[in-house]
C-alpha cells in the first residue's frame, strides 16, 4: 500500500513541476540526440514488426538499445512538438492543433523549452528539421532556444507561390534567413541535407555538450525519397523514404561512434504521431494498433521508440512502462544536472524524468497514467493497463468510416494487456476501475479543460500582422458554391448537412423557429458550426439554452425553463438589437449580442445532435430523442454593427 501510495504523488504532475527521481549518473553530463520522425505509424519498422520496409541500422539501434514499447506523443505535428519540447500537454501551451504558414500564432517565445533549459547549462542547441511551431521570425527556433536552426519551418505540403513566377515553393532557412526556396523535386535532397547539417553538428561540438533536436519532414505526404533511395525498397515510394529515414540514423550513429562518443550520448528516436493512413499507400501502417494520424486510439498516438545509450541502457532490451513526448524535457534536464525546480522562468509542465527506467536504476515507469487530447478536448486516460474513453472517437484524420463503437460517449473501458487493438469494452465488468479513472479525467478536466480552456492553460503567441517568409503571391480562395439548399419540410433527429447547404448566416440577422415535444429527453435540436463559430439550440435538465459561439473563447447563451406540457414552441433568433429566445409565442429574453457571426460556420447543420466538435461544451452530446416538428432557420437583412467581444 506505501508504494501505491508514493506512485499517486509522483504521477500527478497538475501539482508539481514535475516528479522527483534518483540521481544521474557520475559520468560526465552526456550528450543528447533527438530524432523525432513525422507521421511514422508504429508498425514502420522493423524493430516494432514491419515485413514491408527494410530498417537494419533501426534494427541495430534497437539492439543495442531500449525499444520503448507504450511511448505517446499527440494526433497531430504541432501539437506533438510542442508536447515534446515543453514538457507540457499541448493544450496547456494553447497548441492544440496545427500552424499554418503566415498565420498569426506559435508558440509563445516566454514558453520554456528543453532548449532553452540545456543552453542554459552550457549546451551547444541545434534544431534540423520540420519546426512546426510557427513561422514568424519571434516564433522560430533561434527564439526558443537553439543556437541554430536549419530547415524547413512546417509541413513539406504547404508550399506557397511566388511572387514572381507563382511556383509552389517551401523555404528552407538557415537560422532566421531563407538561405533556398525548394520545388517539389528538391524536396528529394532534404532528407540527406538535414544528416550532413546534423553529422557536422555533432563534429563541430565534439568537445563540448550539445543537444541536437532532429525533426524529419519524412515521412510526411508529399513523399520525396532521395533518387539513391527511389524505386529501391519492396515497399514503394514511402518504404524508400523509410529506407532513407534509416540510412540516416545509422549516418548519425555512426558518427558518434567515430568520434568516441557513443557512451555519452543519449540518442532518442521517435514519431510525431501515427501514420497518415487515409494516404493510402502513401501513409504507413500501426502495426497491431487501431486507429492511425489524428484520433486518440492507440494507433494514432502511440509511437515507436527506440532509446540508445551505450554503457547505460542496457542493449537488447523493451520497456513497456508508459512514458511520452512530455517526459523528453525533464528527463533530458535532470541528466545534464539540471534542477527545474530552480529553473529561470519556472514553469508548470506534465512531464516527469523516465531516465530512471532508461538506466536500468529503476524496473517500472515512474509515470503511472497518460491523458489522450485530440485538439483541446480530453478523449481518454491510460492508467495501467486501462484505458478509459469518454467521448467519441474517430478511426484518425480523413477517414470517413464512423464504427458505431466509436461514435457513442458513453464511457468505454479497454485492458491494453489483453487486447491492444480497443475493440472491445470491459466497462461493464469493471465499474471501480472506472470510477477511478473519470477522477483523473476530472482532474485534468479542472486544470486544462477540455473544450473550453481550464485556468491551467497558457496563452500561444500572436503577432498583429503576419507575413510570408519570402515575397509569395495572395492566394485566390475559390467562392464556396451554394449546396442543394436544406427541404426543412423533411428534416428529422439525426440528419446532417453539409455547412454548404445551410442558409448563410454571415453578418445576417435569422432566426430559427420549431416545435418540440420533448418526451423527457434532453439534445441538441439544432447546430450549425463548431468550436470556431456557429450556434446551438438545446434542452438540457429541462432548461432550453440558446448559444452563439463569436470566436474560439466567447460563446453567449440565452437560457430558460422548459415548459410543462407534450409541445413546445421556441424562437431563438440574432437580430439588430440583440439575442433573443421565445417559448410559446410568450414574451421573448433578450441579451445584448457579444458580436454578429462574422464568417459562415464550416462545420456542417446537424438536426436532433452535434456530431462535430460541439458549438457548446454544456451541450448534451447524446441524441435528442423526441419529436421535432416545423424547423426552419429564416435568414433577414444585414447587421450593419459588429459590437465588439470582449477581451477573452
Amino acid at each position: 500500500m506505501r508504494v501505491v501510495l508514493r506512485l499517486t504523488v509522483l504521477l500527478l504532475p497538475v501539482f508539481a513541476t514535475t516528479a522527483p527521481a534518483a540521481e544521474p549518473p557520475s559520468n560526465p553530463t552526456p550528450n543528447f540526440v533527438v530524432i523525432f520522425i513525422d507521421d511514422m505509424g508504429y508498425g514502420d519498422i522493423g524493430p516494432f514488426g514491419s515485413k514491408l520496409n527494410r530498417t537494419p541500422q533501426l534494427d541495430r539501434m534497437a539492439s543495442e538499445g531500449m525499444k520503448l514499447t507504450s511511448f505517446y506523443a499527440a494526433p497531430v505535428c504541432s501539437a506533438s512538438r510542442a508536447q515534446l519540447l515543453t514538457g507540457c500537454y499541448a493544450p496547456r501551451v494553447s497548441v492544440p492543433g496545427v500552424f499554418f504558414p503566415a498565420g498569426p500564432r506559435g508558440l509563445h517565445p516566454d514558453e520554456q523549452t528543453v532548449a532553452d533549459h540545456l543552453q542554459r547549462l552550457g549546451y551547444a542547441t541545434m534544431c534540423v528539421g520540420k519546426w512546426h511551431l510557427g513561422d514568424q521570425r519571434v516564433f522560430l527556433p533561434t527564439r526558443q532556444g537553439f543556437d541554430g536552426y536549419f530547415g524547413i519551418p512546417y509541413s513539406n505540403d504547404m508550399g506557397r507561390p511566388t511572387l514572381e513566377g507563382g511556383r509552389s515553393v517551401h523555404p528552407l532557412m538557415r537560422d532566421e534567413k531563407v538561405a533556398e526556396l525548394l520545388e517539389n523535386e528538391g524536396q528529394r535532397r532534404i532528407t540527406r541535407a538535414y544528416t550532413e547539417e546534423a553529422v557536422r553538428f555533432i563534429t563541430r561540438n565534439r568537445d563540448r555538450r550539445f543537444l541536437l533536436y532532429l525533426p524529419h519532414t519524412a515521412m510526411h505526404v508529399p513523399l520525396f525519397p532521395h533518387t539513391d533511395f527511389a524505386g529501391k525498397s519492396n515497399n514503394g515510394t514511402y518504404g524508400d523514404w523509410v529506407e532513407e529515414v534509416d540510412w540516416s540514423v545509422g549516418r548519425v550513429l555512426e558518427t558518434l561512434r567515430q568520434l568516441k562518443l557513443d557512451r555519452n550520448t543519449l540518442v532518442l528516436f521517435t514519431s510525431d504521431n501515427g501514420p497518415w493512413a487515409s494516404k493510402g499507400k502513401a501513409g504507413g501502417v500501426a502495426g497491431p494498433l487501431r486507429g492511425s494520424k489524428g484520433c486518440t486510439l492507440e494507433g494514432g498516438v502511440r509511437v515507436p521508440t527506440i532509446a540508445w545509450w551505450p554503457g547505460t541502457v542496457r542493449p537488447g532490451t523493451s520497456h513497456d512502462g508508459i512514458a511520452g513526448t512530455t517526459d523528453v524535457l525533464p528527463t533530458l534536464v535532470r541528466l545534464a544536472g539540471g534542477d527545474l525546480a530552480k529553473a529561470k522562468g519556472k514553469r508548470r509542465i506534465d512531464g516527469i524524468d523516465i531516465s530512471p527506467m532508461l538506466t536500468g536504476q529503476s524496473k517500472t515507469s515512474p509515470r503511472d497514467h497518460w491523458f489522450y487530447y485530440q485538439g483541446t478536448r480530453l478523449k481518454a486516460v491510460r492508467s495501467g493497463p486501462w484505458k478509459l474513453a469518454v467521448m467519441k472517437q474517430s478511426l484518425g484524420m480523413g477517414i470517413r468510416q464512423k464504427p458505431a463503437d466509436l461514435n457513442i460517449d458513453e464511457p468505454r473501458l479497454y485492458n491494453l494487456d489483453e487486447e491492444i487493438g480497443e475493440k472491445t469494452n470491459v466497462a461493464s465488468g469493471h465499474p471501480d476501475v472506472v470510477a477511478r479513472l473519470q477522477k483523473l479525467v476530472a482532474v485534468m478536466r479542472a486544470d486544462i479543460g477540455s473544450g473550453r480552456p481550464g485556468p491551467g492553460v497558457r496563452p500561444a503567441g500572436q503577432v498583429k500582422n503576419p507575413v510570408t517568409l519570402f515575397p509569395s503571391r495572395t492566394r485566390r480562395r475559390t467562392p464556396t458554391r451554394p449546396g442543394k439548399p436544406i427541404a426543412w419540410q423533411k428534416v428529422k433527429p439525426g440528419d446532417s448537412y453539409p455547412s454548404q447547404s445551410a442558409p448563410r448566416i454571415a453578418g445576417k440577422a435569422f432566426h430559427i423557429d420549431v416545435t418540440v415535444e420533448p418526451r423527457g429527453s434532453d439534445g441538441v435540436l439544432i447546430a450549425h458550426g463548431g468550436s470556431a463559430v456557429g450556434y446551438s439550440l438545446y434542452i438540457k435538465n429541462r432548461r432550453i439554452t440558446w448559444a452563439i459561439r463569436f470566436g474560439n473563447n466567447s460563446i453567449q447563451r440565452l437560457t430558460t425553463d422548459l415548459p410543462d406540457g407534450p409541445n413546445t414552441r421556441l424562437r431563438a433568433s440574432v437580430t439588430r438589437t440583440g439575442l433573443g429566445l421565445q417559448v410559446n409565442g410568450g414574451d421573448a429574453i433578450t441579451a445584448k449580442p457579444l458580436g454578429v457571426l462574422g464568417k459562415h460556420p464550416q462545420e456542417g447543420l446537424c438536426i436532433g445532435h452535434d456530431n462535430g466538435n460541439p458549438v457548446d461544451s454544456q451541450s448534451p452530446r447524446k441524441r435528442f430523442g423526441g419529436r421535432i416538428s416545423g424547423l426552419k432557420v429564416t435568414v433577414g437583412d444585414r447587421l450593419a454593427s459588429k459590437p465588439k467581444a470582449p477581451g477573452n
